[in-house]
């Protein structure tokens, strides 16, 4: 019941995070090109490989570490909450978003933890590299990230977050590992698309 709970609320979450774009052209092709570069880097084999480099195969819940890692990542990065807090540190106007965020994805960390097992715990480094560099670089940047960049950031990171609830429920086996690097190709896109919009 946890894991259905769990997945019921992952795709209420990845649906609500697509709507925040209009931009649905940047949404797709970041999809499909990030898909392609995460199947050609072969990502999925390789976060099974660090599965079994701490030995989590010994583990009676193995399949649940990937699992954890991205849904955990997922859902405590892709937020516009955590660009738009760690910009706000970023630009020296204080940490309370970041500090609330932080307090709910406690809480959300105990669960997922219990249901989803140790993948969970190494999610914190992607978050501090992700989070941490997003306010390393709006510190020296300003506000580089217009808002519509953010929003096409959370709609691709919803989708991506749907796919994981498809997997948790077991409906469909979506490996959404090959898929991350289309955040990456959600900022690019964003910036060139609304540019060229706005020409």
């Amino acid at each position: 019941i946890v894991f259905q709970a769990i997945g019921l609320f992952t795709l209420f979450l990845g649906v609500w995070m697509a709507f925040k774009t209009e931009a649905f052209l940047v949404v797709i092709f970041s999809l499909v090109i990030g898909g392609l570069v995460g199947l050609w880097l072969n990502l999925d084999k390789r976060i099974e490989g660090f599965s079994r480099f701490f030995q989590i195969n010994d583990h009676p819940e193995k399949d649940r570490f990937a699992e954890g890692f991205i849904t955990s990542f997922l859902l405590f990065c892709m937020g516009s909450m955590t660009v738009l807090g760690s910009i706000e540190e970023g630009m020296g106007h204080g940490s309370q978003l970041l500090m609330t965020k932080a307090v709910m994805d406690g809480f959300s960390a105990m669960i997922f933890a219990q249901a989803l097992g140790i993948g969970v715990l190494f999610s914190i480094v992607p978050l501090i590299l992700y989070q941490g560099g997003i306010t390393l670089m709006a510190a020296f940047a300003g506000d580089f990230l217009p808002a519509y960049v953010v929003n096409d950031l959370a709609a691709t990171g919803g989708i991506l977050l749907l796919g994981l609830g498809f997997s948790i429920l077991e409906i469909k086996n979506i490996k959404v590992m090959n898929m991350l690097p289309a955040i990456v190709f959600a900022v690019l896109f964003s910036f060139l698309y609304h540019h060229f919009v706005n020409l």
